[in-house]
């Protein structure tokens, strides 16, 4: 007998920005296996009586391998179980979904991805703005910011990312934002376009800071590993500067 697993988008942790399909899905669920940025009040749609099994990596914290991950999510399907893998933002972004399903379908063990709010979406609507701008944002690009490592990825598109007339969005930047930050200057990415910070998007402890790619990267030097999940925003979007 084999299970079925869902791959289920939270969101970025409001529970009101769950989609109904996901709602769905948790509260039918046999098991579900959460990342830690999908934990708390989210989890009150699981079915009672369901295991919850926590499987987040979070920089700077000891975490479960993704082989460990992918293999309890096999064994789970294999009992017949209705597995759901609970998942940040939106499952596409940014997270090791290809190496899980790549897991399922080896084990010959059927899926379906439910996606969900992607969590430069809710920044921005936190935020008041929009991720374009006619006539002078049309394209937005995402990148992330770090490596397995956490240093910054080599390779990157450094044309692309010093684009003016684009809305680029960095996903796990933090750390690495003042190198980067140095690297689309030398790029010809001008030092005063506008930037945002954006932490713990959909938690309480949600904040917005505004100013730009010069003084972001100020702000963020010598900051440590670890803290609440973040997001930079920058070019013609994030105008004005301090807390918000």
């Amino acid at each position: 007998m084999t299970g079925f697993v869902s791959f289920v988008s939270s969101g970025p942790g409001d529970p009101e920005l769950l989609t109904l399909k996901a709602v769905d899905r948790l509260g039918r669920a046999d098991a579900v296996l959460f990342d830690d940025l999908s934990s708390g009040p989210i989890l009150a749609h699981a079915r009672p009586g369901a295991d919850l099994v926590g499987v987040g990596k979070r920089a700077g914290r000891a975490s479960p391998r993704q082989d460990h991950v992918s293999r309890l999510l096999v064994d789970y399907a294999r009992t017949g179980a209705r597995v759901v893998r609970l998942k940040s933002g939106d499952a596409g972004l940014f997270g090791r979904l290809e190496e899980e399903i790549a897991a399922l379908r080896a084990a010959g063990i059927g899926f379906e991805i439910v996606p969900g709010v992607p969590s430069p979406c809710a920044a921005v609507a936190v935020a008041g703005l929009p991720l374009t701008r006619r006539l002078t944002a049309r394209r937005v690009q995402f990148v992330t910011g770090a490596d397995v490592t956490g240093d910054l990825p080599e390779g990157l598109n450094m044309a692309a990312l010093a684009d003016p007339a684009a809305t680029t969005v960095v996903f796990m930047g933090r750390r690495t934002f003042p190198e980067l930050a140095a690297r689309l200057t030398a790029a010809g990415l001008p030092p005063d376009t506008p930037a945002l910070l954006a932490e713990g998007v959909g938690t309480p402890a949600q904040t917005l800071w505004r100013g730009t790619v010069a003084t972001l990267a100020g702000r963020l030097a010598g900051v440590a590993a670890g803290g609440p999940p973040a997001l930079i925003l920058y070019g013609p979007l994030a105008e004005g500067e301090g807390d918000a």
